[in-house]
């Protein structure tokens, strides 16, 4: 009799343990998720087979941000695929973190390359690049030829300044973009 009262608190303090850890588990799974700021989520996905940095903004729109088109841009390991995830994960950092106020052009280590900023002309770094782009090429023309088709024609987004930087206005953009279809 004593053995089976034993069994069976034996199980309850088993039962009860796996609870608290399930929660526990459940809690830090939770709280490790991105916060997603402004409610736009920015992930890679594939239109036509071609990998696509797009965003879903807070009014549910499908917005493409940037098509992947070459493997040859650069060297492996970074193919169009790879490219795509990692600037894709770049734009969800900025933008959860509050700096994805405007997108400008620049040059970081000799290499030109287009960042995020909380305002015009913001210096690229490290901590703010969104992606590179091919040596020898004119930034600001390669991000005008990029984002042209898709929110720039709505007109008083884009601001161009000396040194041939331009710096554009990430909501204004958006808000003027074109819808791409689910």
């Amino acid at each position: 009799m004593k053995q089976r009262l034993f069994s069976q608190g034996w199980i309850g303090v088993t039962q009860a343990a796996i609870l608290a850890s399930l929660t526990a588990l459940t809690t830090i799974a939770t709280t490790n998720q991105p916060s997603y700021a402004k409610g736009e989520t920015f992930y890679c996905g594939k239109s036509k087979g071609i990998p696509v940095t797009f965003v879903r903004t807070q009014d549910s729109r499908k917005v493409t941000i940037v098509r992947w088109t070459s493997n040859a841009y650069f060297p492996p390991p970074w193919t169009a695929q790879r490219r795509c995830d990692e600037v894709s994960r770049r734009f969800q950092r900025s933008n959860d973190n509050g700096t994805l106020k405007n997108i400008t052009t620049g040059t970081l280590r000799g290499e030109p390359v287009v960042c995020a900023g909380t305002s015009q002309n913001t210096a690229c770094t490290s901590n703010n690049l969104l992606f590179t782009l091919k040596r020898g090429v004119n930034p600001s023309a390669t991000l005008r030829r990029l984002l042209d088709r898709r929110g720039l024609a709505a007109g008083n987004t884009l601001n161009e300044s000396a040194g041939d930087t331009i710096n554009i206005d990430f909501q204004l953009y958006l808000d003027n973009a074109t819808v791409e279809p689910d």
